[in-house]
């Protein structure tokens, strides 16, 4: 019975046909991400001082896995001997599904000794949705901490990648392998 109608009526329901033929042939809409420098910036204003390295180690990892759509920052406490434990806490930021509260813990085991205290800005790339967030996330990670430093490691579950640039003040050396598990609350249950 379109055609009974008037030409209006059908130029609407043509355009809506047109609307939903496109949502459906591209999906879910694409997460927003960030540049290297809004993530410099943002550095900068939460490392204080201690970034001087950080806009090279952004440039690195940005050169090797693109614009991230998400970030954490926070601050985490860890220590080893031989076998090690990680504890912190943060808030996730996004552009196109808002901030979020985000804690993590996990174990690690290699040549790993001391401790340290570090600000951590945790760069997420691939995030479709903030629940997938909540996992564990797999890494080998290098440490050498002799009062102060800053590095990055990376770490991966399924297509999402979290690349943690920390700085901090402690007294550690080893290589350790080990993952951090992601909540929304927090655990003193790190496995």
């Amino acid at each position: 019975m379109l055609s009974r109608t008037n030409p209006a009526a059908r130029a609407l329901a043509a355009a809506f046909a047109f609307f939903v033929l496109t949502l459906a042939i591209s999906g879910p809409a694409r997460a927003q991400e960030y540049t290297a420098r809004e993530i410099v910036d943002s550095g900068h204003r939460f490392f204080g001082a201690t970034s001087g390295g950080l806009a090279t180690i952004v440039e690195k990892i940005f050169s090797a896995y693109g614009l991230p759509n998400g970030y954490i920052l926070g601050e985490e406490g860890s220590g080893a001997i031989v076998g090690g434990l990680t504890y912190g806490e943060g808030t996730l930021y996004t552009k196109n599904a808002g901030d979020h509260p985000v804690f993590w813990q996990g174990p690690s085991v290699g040549w790993d000794f001391g401790g340290q205290g570090s600000r951590t800005m945790i760069l997420v790339y691939n995030l479709d949705a903030v629940d997938a967030l909540y996992n564990r996330f797999l890494g080998v990670a290098g440490s050498a901490y002799a009062v102060a430093g800053i590095g990055f490691t990376v770490m991966k579950h399924g297509n999402i990648l979290l690349v943690p640039v920390r700085t901090g003040i402690g007294a550690r050396l080893g290589v350790n392998i080990g993952y951090l598990k992601l909540t929304q609350r927090p655990t003193w249950n790190p496995f």
